[in-house]
């Protein structure tokens, strides 16, 4: 080939491929697309919408589950402990037998006292039959007083039979006087010999311990042949478990946040502080379980599950305690079975308020980096930011975010482990309910 030819046909090619690669130029230009295209490489991420909802704020605090009636069964009397008539850690019933205690010397203790109330009636019987004796008597000498006054003033018999006849029936009325303080002595010693015969008959019971209520009963803290009294201190202790108490304390400033809330759901103003607890109770569960108004207390158990009951506020405590600043409150929750047991752990969460509009975002969009927050945002050209947020309450899966994101906003909820600011992703949306 000629040099010419050559020449002329690079020419040709040059000019050729500038052709092409305007007219491609043009293309794009006129179509509006960006030349910044994604790459087949892009990650793929799955994004979620910032959602906007109204959302209850919830309060917990440590709570210790106690029964709602606890009784300890002391012994009333000394003696040594023949028995113990129950299974320990079962459920008994008022009046049922706990443990017997040797009955002997108060048996003879109230044999003693019933033979000394048999002894003062006898003596009331003989200081009656005195009395009807020393009355005869007096009468008798009252007669002769009489007949002898008139015979002496006609000198038909001597001046001393009068005046002997008048020393005996004044010996005679103190005869009756004495019989008559003898008879209320008498009847002193029975009322005291009566009460004796009641001691006894009591003590002689107390040798029976029995349940003062229904419940389950706890330990036995003393054992067969112990001697016991009322001074050695509990030989068990039965409690009533349905239902049962759970003690929560909590700050001033949230017993207050608590009234109002509790005061908002019966519809009456923040600053009502005429309701009492038993009446705040009351009303309470005048509403079925289903009613808004009604302020639910939810229990989480030590395993971190939730317990299927909702429990009633019961009563706050008398006052502040002024070396923490905080106030003991108590809730009853429902438990069939007897299931929950005292002493244990029972943390008590609840609804302190309602934030409006709050913006929320799933908890595993949320990665936290040394006590910080922070959330990869997918913006509208498919192109990461990493972006620092304030977290607040979590409500179920969702994490309530207040500071950070707009509504707007995108993040990246799965994939966000190897992301880097600026890079271009492929989102996808976030499907809750596969993952």
């Amino acid at each position: 080939m000629k040099p010419n030819t050559v020449s002329k046909w690079k020419h040709t090619l040059w000019a050729g491929g500038g052709l092409v690669a305007a007219t491609l130029l043009v293309a794009v230009v006129r179509s509006g697309a960006k030349p910044a295209a994604q790459s087949p490489g892009s990650p793929a991420v799955e994004v979620a919408p910032v959602e906007q909802k109204d959302v209850p704020i919830f309060g917990e605090w440590i709570g210790t589950l106690a029964g709602q009636v606890n009784a300890d069964i002391k012994a009333q009397v000394t003696g040594y402990l023949l028995r113990r008539d129950y299974q320990e850690g079962s459920y008994v019933q008022r009046g049922q037998l706990l443990f017997e205690i040797d009955p002997r010397p108060f048996q003879a203790a109230l044999d003693q006292a019933k033979g000394q109330l048999a002894q003062a009636e006898a003596q009331l019987v003989q200081s009656e039959a005195q009395m009807a004796t020393a009355e005869a008597n007096q009468h008798k000498s009252q007669l002769d007083v009489e007949k002898y006054t008139p015979l002496a003033k006609a000198e038909a018999v001597s001046q001393q039979d009068l005046d002997n006849a008048e020393q005996t029936n004044l010996a005679n009325q103190a005869q009756v006087q004495a019989a008559i303080a003898a008879i209320a002595a008498a009847k002193a010693q029975i009322q005291a010999d009566r009460a004796a015969v009641e001691t006894a008959t009591i003590n002689l019971g107390f040798t029976r311990v029995t349940s003062p209520i229904n419940g389950i009963v706890g330990v036995a803290q003393a054992q067969v042949g112990d001697l016991v009294s009322a001074s050695s201190g509990a030989l068990t202790t039965v409690s009533t478990l349905d239902p049962i108490r759970d003690y929560f304390s909590v700050s001033e400033q949230t017993y207050l946040e608590l009234h109002a809330t509790a005061m908002s759901t019966m519809k009456r103003p923040a600053t009502d502080f005429t309701v009492s607890g038993e009446e705040f109770l009351r009303l309470q569960k005048q509403l079925p379980s289903s009613d808004s108004r009604r302020w639910k207390l939810q229990l989480i158990l030590a395993d971190g599950s939730n317990y299927p009951y909702d429990g009633d506020f019961y009563f706050a405590d008398r006052s502040v305690d002024q070396n923490t600043g905080a106030i003991q409150l108590a809730a009853l929750f429902p438990n069939p079975g007897n299931v929950l047991r005292p002493g244990q752990y029972g943390k008590v969460r609840a609804v302190v308020s309602i934030r409006k509009g709050a913006l929320l975002v799933p908890q595993a969009a949320v990665t936290e980096l040394q006590g910080s927050y922070e959330v990869a945002v997918v913006g509208p050209d498919d192109r990461v930011a990493i972006r620092p947020v304030k977290v607040g309450e979590r409500l179920d899966t969702m994490w309530v975010i207040e500071e950070g994101l707009k509504l707007s906003d995108r993040v990246v909820v799965e994939g966000q482990q190897m992301l880097r600011p600026g890079v271009t992703v492929q989102p996808k949306p976030f499907n809750s309910a596969g993952n």
